[in-house]
């Protein structure tokens, strides 16, 4: 017998309880417009996801961010008081899911913190608290009465602190990051929202996020599958909450992770004077009469978010600029390198660009290409000044020959 009553009816099941026992407390962000330091547009907002988990003892999984943190107290307070938390479950340190701790752990001071070495080494890093830290390793769990939480290790997904936490008995994946988007709704689950919009978050979340990491999370999905554990729901710490065909967001990572890519070409310029600008919508036409869905993007005009959501899918690039102290331009120049961290795979590009006395573009995003890991496809191509008639048939040629390549 519990030693004191859930409070039934004062909170909303519909926003709160998802499965018996089990309680959605986090907050939804709907104005946040920008995330990891204005790297990362959030357009469609985010939610920070908190499940407490109430049995004959009481854990949290993951918290918020700070400045919600009254916000999950109160959704905490509606449910059981907050000082009956026996356990606090950290499975990731950084501060979107973290943020609240110190103001839960004033209410709570005796619950025990379950993480990784690495995480209690984050959290104390950023939070100073005497708080009685117990370190779980994969395969360890937890008994909470009728229900267990077993412990996943997941280093560098995204974090080298991060963990999944899994709940046998309600088949229930808790991964933090891991399957999230950051996607402000006022429904939980993905079978109530916009399944376009849904997978075109969890595809920019992905691509932004965790491409670069396409290999270890290839090993960690393939390490969970060997562990043959049912997944019935996945609660990530962002976004909704899988529980229609949950297994629909694995094979999507799993896709993403292989560099599995479609018959589709980006084209990304940046101009100085509009010559760059116009070669790169006559490369456009070549593309589309070769029959090749084809994205253009000017990158001074352009979410680098969405870029990269765009080119998640594609397997070919066409990058142009013109040349600025014998190189490409600094935007384009950029973005490049944030788009060599994130090591795409399996793709092909090709470049093209204006200059006036002398040339250098090209060049430097030929050696972009190479460093990131991607097949150059064929030869540049380079004008002078504006392109005349005959050279934006090259431009033309140009693009339909590299459609002809996927």
């Amino acid at each position: 017998m519990r030693p004191f009553e859930i409070k039934k009816g004062i909170y909303p099941v519909r926003n709160g309880e998802i499965s018996n026992g089990i309680y959605w407390v986090g907050a939804v962000d709907w104005t946040v417009k920008s995330f990891h330091g204005h790297t990362y547009t959030t357009q469609r907002g985010t939610t920070y996801n908190s499940y407490l988990i109430v049995d004959e003892k009481i854990a949290l999984v993951d918290t918020v961010y700070g400045p919600f943190a009254s916000e999950m107290i109160e959704k905490i307070k509606d449910i059981v008081p907050p000082e009956k938390i026996d356990y606090v479950i950290a499975n990731h340190v950084e501060t979107d899911h973290s943020g609240a701790m110190p103001a839960l752990m004033k209410l709570c001071p005796k619950a025990k913190v379950y993480c990784t070495a690495k995480c209690k080494e984050g959290l104390y890093r950023h939070y100073y608290g005497n708080w009685d830290f117990q370190i779980v390793r994969t395969g360890d769990s937890l008994k909470l009465g009728k229900r267990t939480l077993s412990f996943l290790e997941a280093p560098m997904i995204h974090w080298p602190d991060s963990m999944f936490t899994y709940c046998p008995e309600e088949k229930l994946l808790l991964p933090n990051d891991a399957f999230g988007q950051h996607y402000a709704t006022s429904e939980r689950y993905n079978d109530e929202v916009d399944e376009a919009e849904l997978m075109d978050e969890a595809a920019k979340y992905y691509g932004n996020i965790l491409w670069p990491l396409s290999s270890l999370i290839l090993k960690k999905i393939d390490e969970v599958v060997k562990m043959n554990i049912p997944i019935e729901m996945i609660a990530p710490s962002h976004g909704v909450i899988w529980r229609k065909d949950p297994m629909r967001i694995v094979n999507a990572y799993v896709s993403w992770a292989r560099n599995e890519t479609r018959k589709k070409v980006v084209v990304i310029y940046e101009t100085m004077w509009g010559s760059t600008g116009k070669m790169a919508r006559k490369i456009v036409e070549g593309i589309t009469d070769a029959g090749i869905d084809v994205k253009l993007v000017d990158i001074n005009q352009s979410d680098r978010t969405e870029v990269v959501k765009e080119m998640l899918s594609a397997k070919g690039y066409l990058i142009g600029s013109s040349t600025h102290d014998n190189d490409m331009l600094p935007a384009l120049a950029g973005f490049l390198e944030f788009v060599k961290g994130l090591k795409p795979k399996n793709r092909i590009a090709a470049a093209f660009g204006s200059y006036g006395w002398s040339g250098g573009a090209v060049a430097g995003i030929e050696n972009i290409i190479k460093e990131a890991g991607i097949s150059l496809a064929m030869p540049s191509i380079s004008f002078k000044y504006v392109p005349d008639q005959n050279e934006m048939k090259s431009c033309y040629d140009f693009g339909k020959e590299f459609a002809l390549k996927l």
